[in-house]
């Protein structure tokens, strides 16, 4: 689950609650950077989730236009060997330029909650069949890139929801900074 809960316990429910700006003016500098710290790792994780459960949409749609005959997975999925199968997705995920990217922001972490968004991401491929693509007949299929899309979004609406509390604290260390250097240059034009 990656959507704020509110009163949740979770990391996300931390940073989206509507208290957890209140008052940065007046807290120390060391809690704002553990803030930051803090929303700058769920950013990295939903991050995370979002890229695997694009990735599935990625295989989907693939699969949807090999049946249509314009993909570059054919022969079918099923009749080709691992090494081929490998390849295929190295294309599919690796080379193609995507056009749903974010907004380019720097992840200086890791995920620290892998395991957690891959069953997640797994999950959401099983709930729509995702997972035997030779299984799925032509609107399920369709159906699937649909549902898995729709948790896309919700994925990436938190994101950026946390994003806007990054930025709020980032632009709050930098705001301090900006006062420590005037302060600094006002007590040197007195002496």
């Amino acid at each position: 689950m990656t959507e704020f809960m509110s009163g949740g316990r979770r990391r996300i429910d931390r940073v989206l609650a509507p208290g957890y700006l209140d008052g940065i003016a007046a807290l120390e500098l060391d809690e704002v950077r553990i803030r930051r710290a803090e929303a700058d790792q769920e950013e990295v994780d939903l991050s995370y989730a979002r890229r695997l459960i694009q990735g599935r949409i990625d295989i989907l749609k693939a699969e949807q236009q090999q049946r249509r005959g314009g993909g570059s997975l054919t022969p079918p999925l099923g009749t080709r060997s691992d090494e081929a199968i490998v390849e295929a997705l190295k294309r599919i995920l690796g080379n193609e330029r995507r056009t749903d990217h974010g907004l380019g922001r720097h992840l200086t972490s890791s995920p620290s909650r892998v395991g957690e968004h891959r069953r997640e991401a797994e999950r959401a491929v099983a709930d729509v069949g995702g997972s035997d693509l030779a299984s799925l007949d032509d609107p399920q299929l369709d159906a699937a890139i649909v549902s898995l899309s729709k948790i896309e979004s919700r994925v990436s609406r938190s994101r950026r929801e946390v994003q806007q509390v990054v930025d709020a604290l980032t632009a709050e260390v930098a705001r301090r900074y900006n006062l420590d250097k005037l302060d600094s240059v006002s007590l040197a034009d007195t002496l």
